[in-house]
Protein backbone atom coordinates (compact mmCIF):
# COMPACT_ATOMS: atom_id res chain seq x y z
CA UNK A 1 0.00 0.00 0.00
CA UNK A 2 0.78 3.61 -1.07
CA UNK A 3 2.31 5.49 2.61
CA UNK A 4 -0.23 7.74 3.87
CA UNK A 5 0.67 11.17 3.03
CA UNK A 6 1.26 11.67 6.97
CA UNK A 7 4.30 10.37 7.83
CA UNK A 8 5.70 12.34 4.53
CA UNK A 9 3.91 15.30 5.54
CA UNK A 10 5.85 16.17 8.49
CA UNK A 11 8.84 16.34 6.53
CA UNK A 12 6.94 18.25 3.87
CA UNK A 13 5.71 20.77 6.35
CA UNK A 14 9.53 21.40 7.57
CA UNK A 15 10.33 22.28 4.00
CA UNK A 16 6.84 24.15 3.67
CA UNK A 17 7.80 26.56 6.28
CA UNK A 18 11.31 27.22 5.02
CA UNK A 19 9.77 28.01 1.57
CA UNK A 20 7.10 30.18 3.01
CA UNK A 21 9.41 32.20 5.22
CA UNK A 22 11.21 33.26 1.37
CA UNK A 23 7.73 33.31 -0.55
CA UNK A 24 6.36 35.26 2.42
CA UNK A 25 -0.88 20.55 6.40
CA UNK A 26 0.54 9.12 6.21
CA UNK A 27 1.43 5.77 4.11
CA UNK A 28 0.16 2.52 3.41
CA UNK A 29 -3.35 3.40 3.32
CA UNK A 30 -3.47 6.66 5.52
CA UNK A 31 -1.77 9.94 5.35
CA UNK A 32 0.81 12.53 5.48
CA UNK A 33 0.56 15.63 7.58
CA UNK A 34 0.03 19.13 7.55
CA UNK A 35 1.98 19.82 10.27
CA UNK A 36 5.78 20.04 12.07
CA UNK A 37 6.95 23.06 13.36
CA UNK A 38 5.11 25.34 11.12
CA UNK A 39 2.12 27.50 12.34
CA UNK A 40 0.07 27.54 9.19
CA UNK A 41 -0.37 30.80 6.44
CA UNK A 42 -3.39 32.32 7.68
CA UNK A 43 -5.47 32.73 4.41
CA UNK A 44 -9.46 34.36 4.08
CA UNK A 45 -11.91 32.24 4.97
CA UNK A 46 -14.23 31.27 2.10
CA UNK A 47 -17.77 32.11 2.70
CA UNK A 48 -20.30 28.89 2.64
CA UNK A 49 -22.70 28.89 -0.70
CA UNK A 50 -19.79 29.77 -3.20
CA UNK A 51 -19.80 28.34 -6.77
CA UNK A 52 -17.01 24.98 -7.42
CA UNK A 53 -13.52 27.01 -7.64
CA UNK A 54 -11.10 26.26 -9.76
CA UNK A 55 -7.50 25.17 -7.97
CA UNK A 56 -4.06 25.93 -9.11
CA UNK A 57 -2.02 23.23 -8.16
CA UNK A 58 2.07 23.29 -7.99
CA UNK A 59 3.27 20.09 -9.88
CA UNK A 60 6.78 21.22 -9.87
CA UNK A 61 8.37 24.74 -9.04
CA UNK A 62 12.15 25.72 -10.26
CA UNK A 63 12.93 22.96 -12.40
CA UNK A 64 15.34 22.33 -14.80
CA UNK A 65 12.98 20.81 -17.61
CA UNK A 66 9.89 18.79 -18.14
CA UNK A 67 8.33 17.01 -20.93
CA UNK A 68 5.19 17.26 -22.40
CA UNK A 69 3.17 14.73 -24.63
CA UNK A 70 3.61 11.03 -24.87
CA UNK A 71 -0.66 10.59 -24.81
CA UNK A 72 -3.76 12.39 -26.71
CA UNK A 73 -2.38 15.77 -28.84
CA UNK A 74 -2.00 18.80 -27.11
CA UNK A 75 -2.09 22.18 -27.68
CA UNK A 76 0.40 25.50 -26.54
CA UNK A 77 -1.02 28.57 -26.51
CA UNK A 78 0.65 31.84 -25.22
CA UNK A 79 -0.80 34.82 -23.07
CA UNK A 80 -2.80 36.15 -25.36
CA UNK A 81 -4.11 32.85 -26.41
CA UNK A 82 -2.12 32.74 -29.77
CA UNK A 83 -1.67 29.06 -30.81
CA UNK A 84 2.34 28.10 -30.74
CA UNK A 85 2.65 24.66 -31.13
CA UNK A 86 0.78 21.85 -32.04
CA UNK A 87 1.77 18.27 -30.21
CA UNK A 88 0.67 15.34 -32.07
CA UNK A 89 -0.54 11.95 -30.31
CA UNK A 90 2.34 9.64 -28.70
CA UNK A 91 5.04 12.95 -29.40
CA UNK A 92 7.03 14.00 -26.25
CA UNK A 93 8.48 17.35 -26.17
CA UNK A 94 10.60 18.98 -24.42
CA UNK A 95 10.35 21.76 -21.78
CA UNK A 96 13.46 24.06 -20.90
CA UNK A 97 14.01 27.77 -19.77
CA UNK A 98 17.14 29.61 -21.27
CA UNK A 99 17.47 33.09 -20.86
CA UNK A 100 15.09 34.02 -23.54
CA UNK A 101 12.42 32.37 -21.80
CA UNK A 102 10.32 28.73 -21.95
CA UNK A 103 11.61 27.05 -24.80
CA UNK A 104 9.89 23.60 -26.44
CA UNK A 105 11.28 21.01 -28.70
CA UNK A 106 10.13 18.11 -30.32
CA UNK A 107 9.49 16.27 -33.62
CA UNK A 108 7.84 19.29 -34.72
CA UNK A 109 10.45 21.46 -34.22
CA UNK A 110 11.56 24.45 -31.97
CA UNK A 111 9.79 27.18 -30.51
CA UNK A 112 10.53 29.76 -27.41
CA UNK A 113 10.80 32.76 -25.84
CA UNK A 114 7.26 33.40 -24.23
CA UNK A 115 7.73 33.71 -20.08
CA UNK A 116 4.24 31.61 -19.82
CA UNK A 117 2.35 29.54 -21.61
CA UNK A 118 -0.94 27.06 -21.65
CA UNK A 119 -1.04 23.53 -22.23
CA UNK A 120 -4.30 22.44 -22.99
CA UNK A 121 -5.75 18.49 -24.49
CA UNK A 122 -6.22 18.68 -28.39
CA UNK A 123 -9.42 16.39 -28.32
CA UNK A 124 -12.31 18.04 -25.36
CA UNK A 125 -12.44 15.46 -22.28
CA UNK A 126 -8.70 14.05 -22.99
CA UNK A 127 -5.98 14.66 -20.14
CA UNK A 128 -2.68 16.67 -20.35
CA UNK A 129 0.20 14.41 -19.70
CA UNK A 130 3.37 15.97 -17.88
CA UNK A 131 6.26 14.22 -17.16
CA UNK A 132 4.59 11.33 -17.92
CA UNK A 133 1.57 11.28 -15.44
CA UNK A 134 -1.71 12.45 -17.36
CA UNK A 135 -3.49 15.88 -15.22
CA UNK A 136 -6.96 16.50 -15.88
CA UNK A 137 -8.14 20.68 -17.28
CA UNK A 138 -5.49 22.13 -18.24
CA UNK A 139 -1.53 22.69 -17.35
CA UNK A 140 0.50 26.25 -17.12
CA UNK A 141 4.19 26.26 -17.49
CA UNK A 142 5.67 29.52 -16.23
CA UNK A 143 9.58 30.96 -16.11
CA UNK A 144 10.38 31.44 -12.19
CA UNK A 145 13.84 32.61 -10.76
CA UNK A 146 15.39 29.64 -10.63
CA UNK A 147 13.47 27.24 -14.00
CA UNK A 148 10.44 26.02 -14.24
CA UNK A 149 7.06 26.01 -12.59
CA UNK A 150 4.36 23.41 -13.72
CA UNK A 151 0.93 24.25 -12.49
CA UNK A 152 -2.41 22.26 -13.09
CA UNK A 153 -5.42 24.03 -12.99
CA UNK A 154 -8.85 22.30 -12.45
CA UNK A 155 -11.51 22.14 -10.57
CA UNK A 156 -11.70 21.36 -7.14
CA UNK A 157 -13.48 18.08 -7.43
CA UNK A 158 -11.05 16.38 -9.98
CA UNK A 159 -8.54 18.08 -7.52
CA UNK A 160 -10.21 16.18 -4.86
CA UNK A 161 -10.67 12.81 -7.35
CA UNK A 162 -6.88 12.99 -7.05
CA UNK A 163 -5.73 13.41 -3.56
CA UNK A 164 -8.14 10.54 -1.96
CA UNK A 165 -6.71 7.74 -3.22
CA UNK A 166 -3.31 9.18 -3.01
CA UNK A 167 -4.00 9.94 0.84
CA UNK A 168 -5.54 6.83 1.64
CA UNK A 169 -4.07 4.12 -1.03
CA UNK A 170 -6.02 1.82 -2.47
CA UNK A 171 -9.35 0.58 -0.14
CA UNK A 172 -12.03 -1.82 0.16
CA UNK A 173 -15.62 -1.83 0.40
CA UNK A 174 -15.58 -1.76 4.37
CA UNK A 175 -13.52 1.03 4.11
CA UNK A 176 -15.71 3.39 1.82
CA UNK A 177 -16.52 5.87 4.72
CA UNK A 178 -13.20 6.83 5.73
CA UNK A 179 -12.74 7.29 2.23
CA UNK A 180 -15.30 9.58 1.69
CA UNK A 181 -14.12 10.69 5.79
CA UNK A 182 -11.08 11.53 3.66
CA UNK A 183 -13.21 13.48 0.78
CA UNK A 184 -14.69 15.74 3.08
CA UNK A 185 -11.37 16.72 4.72
CA UNK A 186 -9.26 17.15 1.84
CA UNK A 187 -11.84 19.63 0.19
CA UNK A 188 -12.45 21.62 3.11
CA UNK A 189 -8.69 21.72 3.43
CA UNK A 190 -8.06 23.06 -0.07
CA UNK A 191 -10.91 25.44 0.70
CA UNK A 192 -9.44 26.63 3.54
CA UNK A 193 -6.20 27.21 1.75
CA UNK A 194 -6.84 28.78 -1.47
CA UNK A 195 -4.07 31.11 -2.18
CA UNK A 196 -2.19 29.52 0.13
CA UNK A 197 1.03 29.78 -2.18
CA UNK A 198 0.11 33.02 -4.19
CA UNK A 199 3.27 34.34 -4.46
CA UNK A 200 4.21 31.53 -6.76
CA UNK A 201 1.41 31.34 -8.89
CA UNK A 202 -0.73 28.55 -7.08
CA UNK A 203 -2.53 27.58 -4.46
CA UNK A 204 -1.51 24.30 -3.28
CA UNK A 205 1.66 21.71 -3.59
CA UNK A 206 1.10 18.56 -4.94
CA UNK A 207 2.93 17.26 -2.13
CA UNK A 208 3.06 15.96 1.53
CA UNK A 209 3.71 20.04 1.75
CA UNK A 210 -0.19 20.30 1.86
CA UNK A 211 -1.96 17.27 -0.04
CA UNK A 212 -0.67 14.13 -2.05
CA UNK A 213 -2.26 14.60 -5.32
CA UNK A 214 -1.97 12.41 -8.11
CA UNK A 215 -3.54 13.63 -10.70
CA UNK A 216 -5.28 11.04 -12.97
CA UNK A 217 -3.11 7.89 -11.74
CA UNK A 218 -4.23 8.42 -8.25
CA UNK A 219 -7.69 7.95 -9.37
CA UNK A 220 -9.66 4.80 -7.85
CA UNK A 221 -13.42 3.45 -8.37
CA UNK A 222 -13.80 3.75 -4.70
CA UNK A 223 -12.22 7.54 -4.63
CA UNK A 224 -14.94 8.34 -7.43
CA UNK A 225 -17.24 6.78 -5.17
CA UNK A 226 -16.26 8.96 -2.27
CA UNK A 227 -16.08 11.98 -4.52
CA UNK A 228 -19.48 11.93 -5.89
CA UNK A 229 -21.16 11.23 -2.51
CA UNK A 230 -19.40 14.06 -0.65
CA UNK A 231 -19.83 16.46 -3.61
CA UNK A 232 -19.49 20.13 -2.13
CA UNK A 233 -19.73 19.09 1.47
CA UNK A 234 -16.90 20.50 3.52
CA UNK A 235 -16.38 21.29 7.52
CA UNK A 236 -17.25 24.24 8.98
CA UNK A 237 -16.96 26.50 11.96
CA UNK A 238 -18.70 29.70 12.48
CA UNK A 239 -19.62 29.74 8.76
CA UNK A 240 -16.48 29.31 7.49
CA UNK A 241 -14.04 26.11 6.42
CA UNK A 242 -11.82 24.96 9.46
CA UNK A 243 -8.30 24.00 9.37
CA UNK A 244 -8.55 21.02 8.28
CA UNK A 245 -5.21 19.31 9.65
CA UNK A 246 -4.92 15.31 8.95
CA UNK A 247 -2.25 12.88 9.75
CA UNK A 248 -1.53 9.27 9.53
CA UNK A 249 -1.98 8.02 13.12
CA UNK A 250 -3.36 8.82 16.62
CA UNK A 251 -2.15 6.35 18.58
CA UNK A 252 -5.77 6.07 20.91
CA UNK A 253 -6.06 9.84 21.47
CA UNK A 254 -5.71 12.95 19.04
CA UNK A 255 -3.44 15.85 19.81
CA UNK A 256 -4.80 19.28 20.87
CA UNK A 257 -4.03 21.81 18.40
CA UNK A 258 -2.22 24.14 20.01
CA UNK A 259 0.32 21.02 20.87
CA UNK A 260 1.83 21.29 17.86
CA UNK A 261 0.45 24.85 16.41
CA UNK A 262 0.36 27.97 17.88
CA UNK A 263 -1.95 29.56 16.14
CA UNK A 264 -4.30 26.25 16.33
CA UNK A 265 -6.57 27.21 19.31
CA UNK A 266 -9.65 25.98 17.76
CA UNK A 267 -12.84 24.69 19.47
CA UNK A 268 -12.63 21.68 17.11
CA UNK A 269 -9.34 20.89 17.45
CA UNK A 270 -9.52 19.23 20.70
CA UNK A 271 -7.94 16.32 22.22
CA UNK A 272 -10.22 13.62 21.48
CA UNK A 273 -10.10 10.30 22.79
CA UNK A 274 -10.04 7.56 19.68
CA UNK A 275 -10.79 4.18 21.80
CA UNK A 276 -13.79 1.84 20.70
CA UNK A 277 -16.30 0.62 23.37
CA UNK A 278 -13.94 -2.43 24.20
CA UNK A 279 -11.07 0.08 24.59
CA UNK A 280 -9.20 -0.62 21.52
CA UNK A 281 -7.85 2.18 19.29
CA UNK A 282 -9.99 2.36 16.36
CA UNK A 283 -6.50 3.32 14.65
CA UNK A 284 -4.52 0.12 16.43
CA UNK A 285 -4.90 -1.50 12.62
CA UNK A 286 -2.00 0.88 11.23
CA UNK A 287 1.14 -0.55 10.83
CA UNK A 288 2.20 2.66 12.58
CA UNK A 289 -0.12 2.32 15.59
CA UNK A 290 3.29 0.74 18.04
CA UNK A 291 6.73 1.67 16.90
CA UNK A 292 10.72 1.38 18.40
CA UNK A 293 13.63 3.35 17.51
CA UNK A 294 17.00 3.04 18.95
CA UNK A 295 20.29 4.53 19.01
CA UNK A 296 23.84 3.74 19.94
CA UNK A 297 25.64 6.49 21.79
CA UNK A 298 27.96 7.53 18.57
CA UNK A 299 25.11 7.14 16.05
CA UNK A 300 22.90 10.07 18.69
CA UNK A 301 25.94 12.07 18.71
CA UNK A 302 25.87 12.39 15.66
CA UNK A 303 22.21 12.68 14.83
CA UNK A 304 21.75 15.38 17.14
CA UNK A 305 25.14 17.41 15.59
CA UNK A 306 22.98 17.55 12.41
CA UNK A 307 19.86 18.41 14.24
CA UNK A 308 19.78 20.66 17.16
CA UNK A 309 21.96 23.68 15.16
CA UNK A 310 18.79 24.54 13.45
CA UNK A 311 16.61 23.60 16.14
CA UNK A 312 18.03 25.18 19.38
CA UNK A 313 20.90 27.24 17.89
CA UNK A 314 23.29 24.91 19.35
CA UNK A 315 26.72 24.28 16.98
CA UNK A 316 27.77 20.81 16.20
CA UNK A 317 31.38 21.80 17.34
CA UNK A 318 29.55 21.76 20.93
CA UNK A 319 28.09 18.41 21.07
CA UNK A 320 30.93 16.24 21.79
CA UNK A 321 29.18 13.87 24.44
CA UNK A 322 25.37 13.41 25.31
CA UNK A 323 24.96 12.95 29.23
CA UNK A 324 21.13 12.61 28.93
CA UNK A 325 17.73 12.78 27.16
CA UNK A 326 14.92 12.77 28.82
CA UNK A 327 11.20 13.91 28.72
CA UNK A 328 10.47 16.72 31.29
CA UNK A 329 7.15 17.16 30.41
CA UNK A 330 4.33 15.98 28.36
CA UNK A 331 1.15 17.40 26.82
CA UNK A 332 -2.21 17.02 28.08
CA UNK A 333 -2.82 14.27 25.09
CA UNK A 334 0.26 12.30 26.79
CA UNK A 335 2.32 13.33 24.23
CA UNK A 336 6.24 14.87 24.75
CA UNK A 337 5.80 18.56 25.25
CA UNK A 338 9.69 19.22 26.26
CA UNK A 339 12.42 17.09 25.75
CA UNK A 340 16.02 17.53 27.88
CA UNK A 341 19.25 17.09 26.16
CA UNK A 342 22.39 16.91 29.17
CA UNK A 343 25.69 17.93 26.58
CA UNK A 344 28.39 18.21 28.77
CA UNK A 345 27.68 20.95 31.46
CA UNK A 346 24.91 22.57 29.39
CA UNK A 347 21.33 21.25 29.17
CA UNK A 348 19.44 21.93 26.37
CA UNK A 349 15.50 22.49 25.92
CA UNK A 350 13.62 21.36 22.98
CA UNK A 351 9.76 22.14 22.41
CA UNK A 352 7.23 19.00 22.02
CA UNK A 353 6.48 20.43 18.01
CA UNK A 354 10.41 20.48 17.70
CA UNK A 355 11.23 16.97 19.15
CA UNK A 356 10.67 15.13 16.35
CA UNK A 357 13.04 16.57 13.98
CA UNK A 358 16.22 16.66 16.72
CA UNK A 359 15.41 13.09 17.36
CA UNK A 360 15.56 11.59 13.79
CA UNK A 361 15.63 7.92 13.28
CA UNK A 362 18.92 6.26 11.14
CA UNK A 363 16.76 6.84 7.92
CA UNK A 364 16.89 10.83 8.67
CA UNK A 365 12.90 11.15 8.38
CA UNK A 366 11.14 12.41 11.51
CA UNK A 367 10.60 10.72 14.46
CA UNK A 368 7.09 9.03 13.46
CA UNK A 369 5.16 10.59 16.65
CA UNK A 370 6.07 12.49 19.59
CA UNK A 371 3.85 9.98 22.05
CA UNK A 372 6.75 8.14 23.01
CA UNK A 373 8.84 7.36 26.37
CA UNK A 374 12.42 7.26 26.41
CA UNK A 375 15.14 4.62 28.06
CA UNK A 376 18.91 6.04 28.50
CA UNK A 377 21.81 3.78 29.01
CA UNK A 378 24.02 5.18 30.43
CA UNK A 379 21.93 8.59 32.02
CA UNK A 380 23.95 10.94 33.76
CA UNK A 381 27.35 10.02 32.68
CA UNK A 382 27.54 9.21 29.19
CA UNK A 383 24.92 7.39 27.02
CA UNK A 384 25.75 4.77 25.45
CA UNK A 385 22.50 3.34 23.92
CA UNK A 386 19.30 5.38 23.78
CA UNK A 387 15.72 4.02 22.85
CA UNK A 388 12.30 4.99 22.27
CA UNK A 389 9.08 3.24 21.89
CA UNK A 390 5.66 5.13 20.80
CA UNK A 391 2.63 5.19 19.19
CA UNK A 392 1.13 6.58 16.03
CA UNK A 393 2.59 8.44 13.25
CA UNK A 394 2.06 12.51 12.54
CA UNK A 395 1.55 15.34 14.28
CA UNK A 396 -1.74 13.76 15.48
CA UNK A 397 -4.24 16.86 15.03
CA UNK A 398 -7.41 16.26 13.80
CA UNK A 399 -8.40 13.53 11.11
CA UNK A 400 -6.65 10.19 11.85
CA UNK A 401 -6.49 8.35 8.97
CA UNK A 402 -5.82 4.70 10.46
CA UNK A 403 -8.94 5.59 12.92
CA UNK A 404 -11.02 6.33 10.04
CA UNK A 405 -10.52 3.00 8.46
CA UNK A 406 -11.13 1.35 11.83
CA UNK A 407 -14.43 3.39 12.51
CA UNK A 408 -15.42 2.79 8.95
CA UNK A 409 -14.89 -0.75 9.47
CA UNK A 410 -16.96 -0.61 13.00
CA UNK A 411 -19.90 0.63 10.46
CA UNK A 412 -19.81 4.45 11.31
CA UNK A 413 -20.53 6.60 8.48
CA UNK A 414 -18.10 9.49 7.48
CA UNK A 415 -20.79 12.24 8.83
CA UNK A 416 -19.94 9.99 12.47
CA UNK A 417 -16.04 10.16 11.40
CA UNK A 418 -15.53 13.49 10.93
CA UNK A 419 -17.20 14.81 13.92
CA UNK A 420 -15.47 12.66 16.12
CA UNK A 421 -12.04 14.09 15.13
CA UNK A 422 -13.36 17.86 14.47
CA UNK A 423 -16.11 17.91 17.53
CA UNK A 424 -18.42 20.89 17.14
CA UNK A 425 -17.62 21.58 13.65
CA UNK A 426 -20.51 21.09 11.09
CA UNK A 427 -21.12 19.52 7.42
CA UNK A 428 -21.86 22.52 5.07
CA UNK A 429 -22.39 21.93 1.18
CA UNK A 430 -20.41 24.59 -0.02
CA UNK A 431 -22.15 24.18 -4.10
Amino acid sequence: MATIAAERRAFAFLLAAAVAAFAAVGSCAPAAEPGGLPVPVPTPERPVGSPEPEIRVGLAVGAAEATLGGGYPLQVTDPSGALVAVIGAGEIWRITTPESGIRLSGRGGSVGGSEALTVLPGEAGRPVRVNGRNFRGRVELVRDRTGLTVVNRLDLESYVLGVVSAEMGRRGLSDLEALRAQAVVSRTYAMRNLRRWDAQGFDLYATVADQVYGGMGSETPEGEDAVRATRGVVLTFAGAPINAFFYSTCGGTTAEGTEVFRGADRPYLRSVSDLAGDGTAYCSLSPRFYWREEWSGESLRATLRRTLPTAAGVPASGIREVRDVRVARRTGSGRVGELVIALGTEEVKVDGPAVRAVLRPSSGDLLRSSAFSLTATGAGRRITRLVAEGGGAGHGVGFCQWGAVGRSRAGQDYQRIVSAYYPGAQLARLY
